[in-house]
């Protein structure tokens, strides 16, 4: 059973679809003890880090996430869900979940022509290997829609990264937690398959 948690973050139909039609078992809950004690849990999210935060306090979903995390049930954070697993966002200059190691920054660009929020397909490059990522080839894109991205504080935590004029991170982890910035469940069969291999990953 994979848990998908509900914090108000949006996005949540998208990737219950996805997972239905990939057959995989799956329920939307607010419920702290049931993440607390999930077998496997994806952090989806779209909307602002310091309301996120907000809500995850308020319904004790912040420390049902830190003891499901520190029990080794694997974990899969998706957009909002990459950056508020650091430890800081600069977005409301929010203290986050403290997961891994690092902060999320806000695109800071020279080429007016690039608009911010980032939205579009992106090629991702894997970084180093991961089995979450263990089918990607050279060029697949997925799909992004955000304004910040992560930045572990260790490089050694990034697995994949694209480009919008700087280069970042594109899907970091560490131990039972990877996070994604880009959307699988909104990247078409390409995304399926790291939904399908996040349900099959044994940390």
């Amino acid at each position: 059973m994979i848990t998908v948690i509900d914090y108000n973050a949006g996005n949540l139909t998208s990737v219950k679809r996805a997972l239905d039609h990939l057959g995989l078992e799956s329920q939307i809950t607010a419920d702290a003890q049931i993440v607390a004690r999930a077998e496997r849990i994806i952090f989806p999210g779209v909307g602002h880090a310091a309301a996120a935060m907000r809500v995850l306090h308020a319904r004790g979903l912040d420390e049902a996430l830190q003891e499901a995390f520190g029990d080794g049930a694997p974990i899969l954070g998706i957009c909002l869900g990459s950056q508020i697993v650091l430890a800081h966002s600069e977005e409301g200059d929010t203290p986050c979940l403290n997961l891994l190691a690092g902060k999320c920054h806000r695109f800071a660009l020279a080429d007016p022509s690039l608009k911010i929020p980032h939205i579009g397909w992106n090629a991702v490059k894997v970084e180093q290997p991961h089995f979450i990522l263990k089918d990607l080839r050279p060029g697949d894109e997925f799909y992004f829609v955000h304004s910040y991205y992560p930045q572990p504080a260790d490089a050694a935590h990034i697995y994949a990264s694209s480009e919008y004029e700087l280069t970042f991170p594109a899907a970091i982890g560490i131990a039972n937690l990877f996070a994604t910035q880009f959307h699988p469940e909104k990247s078409g069969a390409i995304g399926l398959n790291l939904l399908r291999n996040f349900a099959a990953w044994q940390p």
